[in-house]
């Protein structure tokens, strides 16, 4: 069959535009990725977190404290994404599920929300999710902890003193700040990214399953999966104070009332 030069003429139009759309849609794209500088905050919807953006960079995990923070190792995030600047409040929990689980409702909606497992972190995820279209997720625990240090090497998540960047040590001896509570997120020092109580207030979950060393963990900073039998908590919480580098490790069906979590989110 034949095909004249003004169908080809035609189909060569067509080829074009549709180049020039997926060119168009790229490079919009690459602008809306430029546009999220590091340590800008955004807000997708009114009842969504703020989230800050945190930099593609590289960092030294773990300590020597503890066998199961060891062996220290180069991880490398090559993208920039987003980390909210707060854990997720009782009033956001209140706004996406429509129920309150925390044990410490008096603290109020500006307190993180806790006794939430892991699990109930996911299904919360999903329904943000739906509601935004967006990619919302648990961070990976390497991701957790580039951005707890933001680029130092402090003994917290934004200082040596814990007393500025954090609530703790209810249960300790000597007591500290807390007050044997949670306390409205973002009243204490922030880090140097912008993000808050990082160090205690309560303990986040994060995405990986737990292993009790960082033998054969990942360099890329993804998640380190495995059987999940155990989750993975960060940060510590108002009852103990706990280094940057400190991991627990959590059946995914736990709830208490010193755990709560942070949300990530995937950038384009």
């Amino acid at each position: 069959m034949k095909v004249s030069r003004i169908t080809l003429a035609l189909l060569a139009m067509v080829s074009l535009q549709a180049h020039a759309k997926d060119g168009h849609n790229q490079a919009k794209k690459e602008k809306d990725v430029a546009s999220m500088t590091a340590g800008k905050i955004f807000k997708d919807c009114d009842d969504c977190p703020e989230m800050v953006v945190i930099p593609a960079g590289s960092f030294d995990m773990g300590s020597n404290n503890d066998p199961n923070e060891m062996p220290v190792h180069r991880v490398t995030i090559s993208h920039a994404f987003a980390l909210g600047k707060t854990e997720v409040t009782q009033g956001l929990w209140k706004a996406i599920m429509g129920d309150n689980p925390s044990k410490y409702i008096n603290c109020g909606d500006n307190c993180p929300v806790e006794q939430v497992n892991w699990e109930d972190a996911q299904e919360f995820i999903q329904k943000l999710n739906a509601k935004t279209g967006k990619q919302y997720r648990l961070p990976s625990e390497a991701e957790w902890e580039y951005a707890c240090r933001a680029g130092a090497q402090q003994k917290y998540c934004g200082s040596d003193n814990l007393d500025s960047v954090g609530w703790y040590g209810a249960l300790a001896t000597p007591a500290g700040n807390s007050g044997k509570t949670p306390n409205p997120v973002a009243t204490k020092q922030a880090n140097a990214w912008g993000l808050y109580d990082m160090s205690g207030n309560v303990w986040e979950w994060v995405e990986d399953s737990y292993h009790d060393s960082y033998n054969g963990a990942p360099a890329d900073g993804s998640a380190w999966q495995g059987d999940g039998a155990m989750r993975t908590p960060r940060g510590g919480s108002w009852s103990y104070a706990q280094h940057a580098a400190k991991r627990g490790g959590s059946a995914p069906k736990y709830r208490y009332s010193t755990i709560g979590f942070r949300l990530a989110r995937t950038l384009p």
